[in-house]
Parts: C-alpha cells; sequence; structure tokens
C-alpha cells in the first residue's frame, strides 16, 4: 500500500469508498465536504492506493488548537492488514511537523470496532461532551 495526498480524479472513488464503509449520512453530502477541505487544506487528504485501487482515505483537520481526524475509511476487502493504523501514522506525522498538540476524533457511540482501534493506538476517551451545530449543508 502506498498513501498519497488527493487528487480531484479520485472524488468519485473516494465517494464509493465511503458508501461501502457506511461513512455516508444523508446530512453530510460528501462532494460538499471534499471540496470545503481540498479548498482549505488539500494536503491534508491521503488516500492509500494498493494495486492501482484506492482502498482507504483520511480527512486531516488542524486549525493550530487542536488536530483532528475525519474520514477513515479501509475497504472491507482489505481490512485487518494494518492499513488504518498506517494512515493514522500518516496523519499523527503531519500534525505533529505543524506543531499539533492534540489530535481529536469523533466515533460514533455504536461503532465499538473503531473505540477499539483507537484506543490501540493510544488513544483515550476523554471526560467531555461533544456539542454541534448545523450552519448549513
Amino acid at each position: 500500500m502506498r498513501i498519497r495526498p488527493y487528487s480531484v480524479d479520485d472524488e468519485s472513488a473516494v465517494i464509493s469508498l465511503w458508501e461501502r464503509c457506511g461513512l455516508i449520512r444523508p446530512w453530510n453530502d460528501p462532494k460538499k465536504d471534499i471540496a470545503r477541505k481540498i479548498a482549505l487544506d488539500p494536503d491534508l487528504f491521503l488516500i492509500a492506493i494498493e494495486d492501482e485501487s484506492l482502498i482507504g482515505t483520511i480527512m486531516i483537520g488542524y486549525e493550530g488548537h487542536r488536530g483532528w481526524i475525519n474520514y477513515l475509511a479501509i475497504d472491507p476487502d482489505h481490512g485487518r492488514k494494518g492499513y488504518a493504523r498506517q494512515l493514522m501514522v500518516a496523519a499523527e506525522n503531519l500534525l505533529a511537523e505543524r506543531g499539533c498538540p492534540k489530535i481529536n476524533l469523533q466515533v460514533r457511540t455504536d461503532n465499538r470496532d473503531a473505540v477499539d482501534f483507537y484506543k490501540a493506538l493510544g488513544y483515550q476517551i476523554d471526560d467531555v461532551i461533544n456539542l454541534g451545530k448545523r450552519l448549513n449543508g
């Protein structure tokens, strides 16, 4: 597997992967999420390639205070090979290079496998309440 930055030619494959991984929600338009990301920080959107096929993604954010991880996805046919861990290491390295002191991420409460994965990487459940407010689509 190799990791490289996202390219506009990857859009349909990325969205297909996210659909396959169950990451798409009706209130999150993936095309808009991708467009917003590449408009702000295109170098913090990585994809994983194996045999010329897109098999993984990770969208990384940093605003100067905390790093964020979104859309970590590995094609189900390529799971359990360490690819998600490799994408997380790449994300952590990019954030560390920018001086990021801490990474936050959100996991849906019913996704115990993801919680266990992140715990195995050294992430801990913070004693916080996550709040959100939709501003637009």
